[in-house]
């Protein structure tokens, strides 16, 4: 039995896609017999037609994957777009560690651990991109004491 004309008016009044249309299997031979707009408005009050729900896409995997981005994980070499140096720039990193050095020389030289002139060439070499934290720079301070 062919319904496939009663399955496209019912979507069409039921305003879904074909494939939302459900028929109710007992059914078939009433759905066989309509023939307009109206019969099929009937079926559709007594039950025989009506309407699958929406299915929706589950979020579910989108969650768990944020859950590892967070842990800091699916950040390898196939996952990355740009340079190094647009992701994390040179000069953002020269930043942050030149103000630490800096931060610690001043604190140095506020507590009297280091002379102004010591103050200043270390200053220099620091400019000069000699340290590469403030460790190093004490460990460097350590070694001209001895």
């Amino acid at each position: 039995m062919n319904l496939r004309n009663q399955r496209r008016l019912a979507a069409e009044v039921l305003k879904v896609g074909v494939n939302r249309v459900k028929f109710d299997g007992e059914r078939l031979e009433d759905i066989s017999e309509a023939l307009t707009r109206d019969d099929i408005r009937t079926l559709i009050k007594s039950g025989a037609i009506s309407r699958k729900p929406v299915k929706g896409v589950s979020r579910g995997r989108a969650r768990e994957r944020e859950r590892q981005k967070e842990k800091g994980r699916r950040r390898g070499k196939g996952h990355r777009r740009g340079t190094s140096n647009a992701r994390a720039p040179r000069k953002r990193e020269w930043i942050r560690k030149i103000r630490a050095v800096r931060d610690e020389l001043r604190k140095l030289k506020e507590k009297k651990e280091i002379t102004v002139p010591e103050y200043r060439k270390l200053y220099n070499q620091a400019k000069g991109n000699l340290f590469q934290s403030r460790r190093h720079l004490r460990e460097h301070i350590e070694r001209m004491r001895r």
